[in-house]
C-alpha cells in the first residue's frame, strides 16, 4: 500500500481513483483536471472492520461501483487507485534500533512484532511498509497490515468494471498530503464512528491510533486525544505545536474551540485546493494533491 506509492506517481496517473467509505464512495476521473463525484451507499452496504467481512451488500456495492467506473465498452483495462477506510487494517509505527537490509528478513521481523498485538491471522493478511530513518541506526518503520479477504473483497467490484487497483492505500494515509510539514503535529480525522489519530514530527510519522468511538461525543473525542498530547510530550520531549481536524462537518469552529482550550494547542482544519475535505473524501483529495505535485 505505501511503498508502490513514490514509484507509481512517478509514472502517468491512473484513470481514477476512488476513496470507500460507510456512507458512500467519492471518486474521480483523471486528466487535465480532475472531475469529482460521490455515490451514496444504502446503510448497511459497508460496515468496517478489521475482523469481518466489511461488504455486507455485494451486489449493491457492485452496482455503485459499476455506476461511478463508466467505460463498459472498453476491453482495456484501466488503472485506479483504491483508497479503503482506515478501520478496515491496522496501521502501526514500529520502532527498530536494528532494521534489516533483505526484503524477507523485513517481513518477517514485521510480522512477528505484530503477531499479538492486531486481531487477525498475520500470517494470512496483506502487509506493506515504509521505513523512515531516524537517527543513530534508529528506523521508524510505517506498517499497513489487513486481512487479504477484507482487501480482495473491496477489490473486486472494481476488476470486474475493468479496473485494476494498482495501489491500493487507507484514507489517513493518503490524507497526509494536505497536512503540509508542520513541526510537531497531530491529525485528527473522523469518518462515522471512528477516530483516527496521527502525529507526525515534520514528515516522519511517530503514532497512529484508530479507535471505534462509543459515541460520536466532543467527550470520548477529548478522551482518546488528552492521554496521545501527554504521551507526545512524555516520550518526544515536547508538546505538539498544531492540531489539525478533518471530518468534523458541521461542527467544525466548536470543536476547534473546545478542543484548543483542553488541550492547549492552536487548531485548524484541514483544507485542500479541490474542496474541504471531510469524512468520505480526504484520502481521495490527498492523493489528487499527491498527483499534482508530482
Amino acid at each position: 500500500m505505501l511503498d508502490r506509492l513514490k514509484s507509481l506517481l512517478t509514472e502517468p496517473p491512473p484513470a481514477m481513483a476512488f476513496e470507500i467509505s460507510e456512507a458512500g464512495i467519492a471518486a474521480a476521473r483523471i486528466g487535465a483536471r480532475a472531475e469529482l463525484e460521490f455515490l451514496p451507499l444504502k446503510p448497511g452496504t459497508i460496515s468496517v472492520s478489521p475482523v469481518k467481512e466489511n461488504v455486507a451488500d455485494s451486489d449493491g456495492f457492485a452496482a455503485a461501483v459499476r455506476t461511478l467506473a463508466g467505460g463498459q465498452g472498453s476491453r482495456k483495462r484501466r488503472d485506479a487507485a483504491l483508497i479503503i477506510p482506515d478501520f478496515s487494517a491496522r496501521i502501526s509505527v514500529l520502532d527498530f534500533d536494528q532494521f534489516p537490509s533483505d526484503a524477507k528478513d523485513q517481513t518477517a521481523l514485521i510480522r512477528f512484532r505484530l503477531k499479538r498485538s492486531v486481531p487477525f491471522d498475520v500470517e494470512a493478511a496483506a502487509l506493506s511498509y515504509f521505513p523512515q530513518p531516524v537517527n543513530a541506526g534508529r528506523t521508524d518503520v510505517v506498517v499497513v497490515m489487513a486481512p487479504l479477504e477484507i482487501v480482495s473483497r473491496y477489490e473486486a467490484p472494481f476488476r470486474a468494471a475493468g479496473l485494476d487497483p494498482g495501489l491500493v492505500t487507507t484514507s489517513s494515509l493518503a490524507m497526509l498530503e494536505l497536512a503540509g510539514e508542520a513541526g510537531l503535529s497531530v491529525i485528527a480525522k473522523l469518518s462515522g464512528h471512528v477516530l483516527t489519530v496521527l502525529v507526525r514530527e515534520k514528515t516522519v510519522l511517530k503514532l497512529v491510533r484508530c479507535l471505534e468511538l462509543p459515541a460520536v461525543s466532543m467527550e470520548d473525542i477529548v478522551a482518546v486525544l488528552v492521554p496521545t498530547f501527554v504521551y507526545i510530550e512524555d516520550n518526544l520531549g515536547r508538546p505538539a505545536e498544531k492540531l489539525l481536524l478533518c471530518g468534523f462537518e458541521g461542527s467544525d469552529a466548536d470543536a476547534a474551540a473546545v478542543l484548543g482550550a483542553e488541550l492547549h494547542v492552536e487548531v485548524e482544519t484541514l483544507h485542500s485546493p479541490l474542496g474541504a475535505p471531510g469524512e468520505t473524501n480526504a484520502g481521495l483529495l490527498g492523493y489528487l494533491r499527491s498527483i499534482s505535485k508530482n
